[in-house]
């Protein structure tokens, strides 16, 4: 596929200078907006069709969160663009500075399968505030939803301002050969590598939003029954597809059979006895995932269907605990004292979140200090995402960069220091042949740079 005439048309625009002013900004997220709210019926219908979510869920995780970013942005887009004063050292007095953010121009955007709109609008919120252009590249694996994505842009925007791009791997690796000013990546920490790697050839900024085995810490004074309704309500939402989903459960000895008996409480008040019957509980995006995930537990391949499982006496070098399960499959171990656990943690590379479950303050800072992670969630799990003034992102092996509220606007622009100078004073020290001793130099610049 030649995908470079629409990267120049788009380039070509950009250049025009027509998407920096705040106006033609605003007018665009409101047209998103609409767009959105119009077709709402048709993306509920789509998220059905591809991963069976049922249509609360859908709009809460997916069409809601965008129109809240959108909304967001609208709101303090103006500040977001002003530009940012900042102080000069002696040496360059008389003078002003500061900081402005401008696009950084032509960006791509990969998005994902387990939520292939959220994942792929939310960040595309951040480009258009920032005023950039942008080309989509929707999963191919979530094919009805990319194809109400591709009409919506069609019909809202013109393709030298926003484009969609659809097609399968060697569509993206097309795409990647391109030169693009920014690529925001949401997928596998495997694909992202790639992502980086093309990137490099031509030195294009990169943002990964990754995963991992984002770990749940129980401790002993836990409440039983909330906390097994939040980790279930994580773990089991869109069948487990979710990249800050709960990955695997280490609970305190003392505690673990009754978290794992409100555990399964918790399973059955959401979906009931026979979960394969709930219109509440989704399915597996396709047969590949469905086949390795079955090499953990059994399930109905023709309906796509892995039940909400909960696996006890796992290993920590158990199978199910070398890579991210992303499915309903939720291994839980058990620990006698918190320094191993924080051990074992730090010899795991990087999870995407980490939860923890305590009352304790002194154990919420313990474990917050000798642990890494993109982000963390104290009694509760995947709701540190929703917060707009909250950046989210990976560190490591579970991303680069981050977005959400005003660090996606940052995201997608490049912070560009300007700085003004007088001509009526010109201190002459400052040119060569030397004016000062070194002695001297040494006293004085001390005073001018730093003041």
């Amino acid at each position: 596929m030649d995908c470079a005439p629409l990267i120049a048309r788009q380039r070509q625009f950009f250049l025009t200078g027509a998407t920096r002013p705040q106006a033609y900004r605003q007018d665009q997220l409101r047209r998103l907006q609409t767009a959105i709210e119009s077709q709402e019926a048709a993306l509920l219908d789509a998220l059905c069709a591809d991963l069976r979510k049922p249509p609360q869920e859908a709009y809460t995780s997916e069409i809601g969160f965008v129109l809240s970013d959108i909304r967001h942005a609208l709101k303090h887009l103006p500040a977001w663009m002003k530009p940012q004063r900042r102080r000069l050292p002696l040496l360059a007095w008389p003078g002003r500075a500061a900081v402005h953010p401008e696009p950084f121009g032509v960006a791509l955007i990969i998005g994902p399968w387990n939520y292939p709109f959220q994942l792929l609008f939310s960040p595309l919120v951040g480009a258009i505030a920032a005023g950039n252009c942008a080309v989509l590249k929707p999963s191919e694996f979530a094919p009805h939803t990319a194809a109400v994505i591709t009409q919506l842009i069609a019909d809202t925007f013109p393709p030298e301002y926003l484009a969609v791009v659809e097609g399968d791997r060697q569509v993206a690796e097309a795409l990647l050969r391109e030169k693009f000013d920014t690529i925001f990546f949401t997928g596998s920490t495997t694909v992202g590598r790639a992502v980086m790697a093309a990137a490099a050839k031509h030195l294009t900024p990169v943002t990964l939003e990754l995963g991992g085995k984002s770990p749940v810490i129980v401790c002993a004074d836990a409440p039983l029954d909330v906390t097994a309704r939040r980790i279930a309500w994580g773990k089991f939402m869109n069948a487990g597809q979710t990249c800050v989903a709960p990955d695997f459960v280490l609970v305190d000895r003392r505690i673990r059979q009754s978290l794992v008996d409100a555990l399964h409480r918790a399973v059955r008040e959401f979906y009931g006895d026979d979960p394969q019957q709930s219109p509440d509980y989704g399915r597996i995006i396709n047969r590949r995932h469905f086949d390795r995930l079955s090499a953990f537990v059994p399930g109905d391949a023709t309906g796509l269907y892995i039940p909400p499982m909960i696996l006890t006496d796992v290993a920590w070098d158990a199978p199910v605990m070398e890579e991210e399960i992303f499915g309903p499959i939720l291994p839980v171990l058990d620990f006698d004292a918190l320094d191993e656990v924080l051990a074992k943690l730090r010899d795991r590379p990087t999870p995407l979140a980490l939860y923890l479950f305590t009352n304790d303050r002194a154990t919420q800072e313990r474990v917050v200090a000798g642990t890494r992670s993109g982000g963390v969630c104290i009694n509760d799990t995947v709701v540190h995402i929703t917060g707009k003034e909250l950046p989210f992102g990976g560190l490591g092996e579970s991303g680069l960069g981050a977005y959400h509220g005003k660090a996606s606007f940052d995201c997608f622009s490049h912070r560009r220091s300007v700085v003004r100078r007088a001509t009526l004073l010109d201190f002459r020290f400052r040119y060569p042949p030397p004016k000062l001793s070194l002695a001297r130099l040494r006293k004085l610049y001390r005073w001018l740079a730093d003041g």
